[in-house]
């Protein structure tokens, strides 16, 4: 269910949400159209942020931090509280978000190590948005390869932003031992606009960015996008991908470091509270850029995490983490607004996944999705606009190499897991296509029984479909020199 405390039990209200969500559901929505002062096609806003736990945003019941921004979306769209990412760990899931497919289709089974690998050339949401007359922009981490300063002079061979579609872009240069010293320093906020790439050109000292806090940084650029977009009268496709709250936990500016200390916790705590609220005060100001242009009601806004949380961050009464299959690593918040379309201050339990983005959004701004597209998730529209055509939720798959360590306090749950099949209410665990768990997550969300043995015949059902999904065809991911 969608989660309203830090035990994740319904209030009352909640209920009464997902009561009128529901009651929504059965009457049919009209599609989008035109006005003479609205656009039949909205802006697109997509919100990503890196290790945020399921239940870290207030509005999905968390206590230690308030998110305000994130509070004020959810208030005026829908959230969706069994959504998924693609993966326990970042890289798999961006490449799910730009194509719509599981990352198994490109081999790729963990994190990018900033040594090389990238994501080969492919049908990719911006690529398609472009094709329909969208301007396109990426802001923030990118990590699917690239965005090494060799990889600039072999972009033949190395495709970065650009050649995925983006017409422009800002992010921070991903290669070794650069980012692994910053982040061991814990200076990969404060000093992060020393080591940025604008349009595969590095930040010079000169520029305003090269000595501001990341997060003020990417806050600023989309800001400063989101007019330049408004002002050449084209629909825009902004793809906003946080760092925060991923580690290096550092601490964010005043007035966040003060607002968010409290007695009885860790340094590291504290310093996590803080680059939450920092990033939510960032979201804040880009969200009232769109009411000040007068187009927030022209602008579908769509925020998710690239996994699930890791050390610090609440994932409430789930089970793992990052880089773990339990619900902890896979299950994120998820909140969709779009004014007149999406309902205020709606809930859903109806299950989504990274996969589904690509054909959403493409749905939403009226862009063709070609044969080679074959994407894996389904359009989510006619459930996040209320209509009754929404299409059936088939089996869900996911694949993750074996990482020993939980990203967490605490050691990672046994048996290990490589593999998760997901069917209705259903969730199958598998270390490298054996079953070693199954269990019922409707009834069992902290995912604490294990139905194996008394489920044998459903067990070998998902078996079989997971053993089918492992032997399709593979397009492996790159690597460079």
């Amino acid at each position: 269910m969608v989660p309203s405390d830090d035990r994740a039990r319904p209030r009352r209200r909640d209920v009464l949400r997902l009561a009128i969500v529901l009651v929504a559901c059965c009457a049919p929505a009209a599609a989008p159209a035109a006005t003479a002062d609205r656009p039949a096609r909205p802006n697109i806003l997509l919100v990503l942020c890196d290790d945020m736990g399921w239940c870290d945003p207030s509005c999905f019941g968390n206590d230690r931090v308030r998110t305000p921004a994130l509070d004020s979306l959810a208030a005026g769209g829908m959230r969706l509280g069994q959504f998924y990412a693609a993966s326990a760990v970042c890289t798999p899931t961006r490449a799910s978000i730009l194509t719509g497919r599981y990352p198994l289709r490109f081999d790729i089974r963990g994190h990018f190590t900033d040594n090389g690998e990238f994501l080969p050339r492919t049908t990719t949401l911006p690529l398609l948005l472009r094709q329909a007359g969208y301007a396109t922009a990426h802001v923030g981490k990118w990590h699917l390869g690239g965005l090494r300063l060799k990889d600039l002079q072999q972009r033949d061979r190395v495709p970065g932003p650009h050649e995925h579609g983006f017409d422009h872009y800002l992010a921070q240069i991903e290669q070794q031992p650069l980012r692994g010293r910053l982040g061991s320093q814990k200076q990969l906020y404060r000093r992060g606009g020393t080591c940025l790439l604008r349009d595969d050109k590095p930040v010079g000292q000169d520029d305003p960015y090269y000595s501001m806090y990341l997060t003020d940084i990417l806050g600023q650029e989309s800001i400063r996008l989101i007019r330049t977009f408004h002002a050449a009268g084209k629909p825009f496709f902004l793809n906003l991908w946080w760092l925060t709250p991923h580690t290096p936990y550092e601490p964010a500016p005043e007035p966040h470091w003060s607002a968010t200390a409290s007695d009885g916790i860790s340094d590291d705590q504290h310093r996590f509270r803080s680059m939450v609220a920092r990033m939510d005060y960032q979201l804040g100001r880009i969200l009232k850029t769109l009411d000040e242009l007068d187009i927030a009601r022209d602008t579908l806004v769509l925020f998710v995490s690239d996994n699930g949380g890791a050390y610090e961050a609440n994932i409430g009464p789930l089970k793992g983490g990052k880089t773990d299959l339990h619900e902890g690593g896979l299950r994120v918040p998820f909140i969709a607004r779009w004014p007149g379309h999406v309902p205020r201050g709606a809930a859903s339990d109806e299950l989504g996944h990274t996969t589904d983005l690509l054909p959403t959004i493409c749905a939403a701004a009226g862009a063709p999705l070609p044969a080679e597209a074959r994407p894996d998730g389904i359009d989510l529209m006619p459930l996040l606009t209320g209509r009754a055509d929404r299409a059936a939720r088939g089996t869900v798959f996911w694949q993750l190499q074996l990482y020993k360590h939980l990203q967490r306090h605490s050691p990672k749950p046994r048996p290990y897991a490589t593999e998760v099949v997901r069917k209705g209410r259903w969730k199958l665990l598998a270390m490298d296509g054996k079953p070693v768990e199954l269990f019922d997550v409707q009834a069992d969300l902290a995912e604490q029984r294990n139905l194996l043995g008394e489920q044998p015949g459903t067990a070998e059902q998902m078996r079989k479909e997971l053993a089918d999904w492992l032997a399709q065809p593979r397009t492996p991911f790159g690597r460079a020199d």
